[in-house]
């Protein structure tokens, strides 16, 4: 590996903007904010999936006429 070509490697806290979460990790940069994270994304905490999935099956009763 070459010398003095490589960034320094630097331990952060990524903080989130929307829920005020905070975790560790590794980065290149000294200071890490991000706007979405894995406790408050849709996806990640299921409110998603749920709501998409129920419109679905109303849909598809009504269609067919099931109760």
């Amino acid at each position: 590996m070459k010398q003095g070509i490589h960034p320094e490697y630097h331990r952060v806290v990524v903080k989130c903007t929307s829920c005020g979460a905070e975790f560790e990790t590794g980065s290149t940069k000294k200071e890490l904010r991000v706007d979405t994270c894995s406790n408050c994304h849709p996806f990640f905490t299921g409110r998603q999936r749920f709501a998409a999935a129920q419109g679905r099956i109303e849909k598809f009763n009504k269609k067919y006429g099931l109760k």
